[in-house]
């Protein structure tokens, strides 16, 4: 076996403990004759479980040492002074590290009540070919680290890291719908409708959207269901659209009603410039998906609890089509600029992209919330059931002959890419340890 030389020593200096942390975990390197830096010898009965929280690095692992058998915590540090330089002289949590693995000891470390915590000096125990292969891994500047190796790697290993790459994304994005849960006292119909409505912005226009449900509580729509001149009055009031004068009955009317709803309700509307137009196609224009919204809000009552009851994907995407969008917008993207042969309906994509984004999600978070299992069963069924995205990340993917089959995938490889490719986090992926171990 070689071992890491002089040459490889500065380089490895600059990379992250999470190469320690993996030749660790899976004992890359050589254990047959092991000693500490004390002269005790050392064997390794369990490595431990990594721990991704505060704390040492790898608990309950259990070692031999000299004649006297250790459980307890390892941590790992590039050079032993590392622990001063963290601080855990300072943390009681680190008084019951039982091993101290180093690749370089510059300094001895003691507990806080002055015994030496054992270390044991990784810097000649790998190969540097180990040590190569990893450097090459994460630091090309492909796409994403591993495309020239990732074709090689088994479908099914890939996909079922990327099953567990979705959960973590949903649990992720979960975090948004139980911030608006705490600030709705706990409603979750309210918190949909927020979802919903950002949602509803496609990208661009999300945070106006998100701004409008907030100035427009959910239970003022109610009061007004039977009305839906009054429902589009309030929505394109309040986003702002109608502070100006209007040719048309129709937007005449919507002001007649909203200056009186303004005034009953002492609403205050945002300033229309928050809204974007530029550079979209106009199907896309945000007047049009306001009046799409405002259908959605006439369509539906209590639609958090309906979705919840709904098992088919067929019946979901029912939801979104058929709007009853006012026909003004047929002839419509802007109030004052008459037009020809608008689409009033959602397309199929941003059908889609709501299933996706809120009713998958907000099923997932409630049944997390709620210790339900079957409601994040139905939103991995869901996605599962809905065709894969298409953009210039799951292209990056694709072109390397990972089959990306449903939108359960597209999600999973959205999140890959921005929480292990962009951060180099190979060593903690599971398709990223097999091709690095071969």
């Amino acid at each position: 076996m070689l071992f890491i030389s002089r040459l490889s020593l500065n380089l490895f200096m600059n990379f992250h403990e999470d190469f320690l942390h993996f030749i660790w975990q899976f004992r890359l390197f050589s254990t047959s004759e092991l000693y500490t830096t004390q002269g005790e010898r050392l064997l390794i009965l369990q490595t431990g479980t990594l721990n991704k929280n505060a704390g040492p690095d790898f608990s309950k692992a259990k070692l031999l040492i000299g004649s006297t058998t250790w459980v307890g915590n390892v941590e790992i540090h590039l050079k032993s002074s590392d622990w001063l330089l963290h601080q855990h002289q300072l943390d009681k949590a680190y008084d019951n590290v039982i091993l101290h693995v180093v690749f370089e000891n510059d300094k001895p470390i003691y507990r806080s009540d002055n015994t030496l915590v054992p270390t044991l000096v990784l810097k000649h125990l790998f190969s540097e070919q180990l040590f190569l292969n990893y450097q090459q891994l994460i630091s090309n500047a492909n796409d994403f680290p591993c495309q020239k190796h990732i074709g090689d790697v088994d479908e099914f290993l890939i996909h079922n890291f990327l099953s567990r790459v979705l959960v973590e994304r949903l649990v992720d994005k979960s975090t948004e719908v139980y911030d608006h849960l705490a600030n709705l006292k706990n409603d979750w119909d309210e918190a949909f409708y927020h979802l919903m409505a950002k949602n509803f912005g496609f990208k661009v226009n999300a945070v106006p959207m998100q701004m409008l449900a907030q100035s427009l509580p959910q239970q003022l729509f109610a009061k007004h269901k039977n009305n839906p001149l009054q429902i589009e009055a309030l929505i394109f009031g309040q986003a702002g659209f109608l502070n100006q004068e209007f040719q048309e009955a129709y937007p005449q009317s919507l002001k007649r009603e909203y200056l009186f709803l303004q005034k009953k309700y002492d609403l205050v509307p945002l300033d229309v410039s928050v809204w974007k137009f530029l550079r979209m196609r106009p199907q896309n224009f945000p007047t049009l998906r306001l009046a799409q919204f405002a259908a959605l809000i006439l369509n539906s009552n209590h639609l958090f609890a309906k979705i919840l009851a709904i098992d088919e994907v067929k019946d979901l995407q029912k939801i979104f089509e058929d709007l009853p969008v006012n026909l003004f917008w047929k002839n419509h993207y802007h109030f004052n600029k008459p037009t020809l042969n608008v689409n009033l309906q959602l397309g199929k994509k941003s059908i889609e992209n709501l299933l996706i984004n809120s009713l998958s999600l907000a099923m997932f978070a409630y049944g997390k919330a709620s210790d339900q299992q079957k409601y994040v069963d139905k939103s991995l069924v869901l996605l599962e059931n809905l065709p894969a995205e298409k953009n210039a990340i799951i292209e990056q993917f694709t072109r390397f002959n990972v089959k990306v089959k449903s939108a359960f995938y597209s999600q999973a490889i959205l999140h890959l890419k921005k929480k292990y490719c962009n951060e180099k986090k190979c060593l903690n992926c599971g398709v990223g340890i097999k091709i690095f171990k071969h």
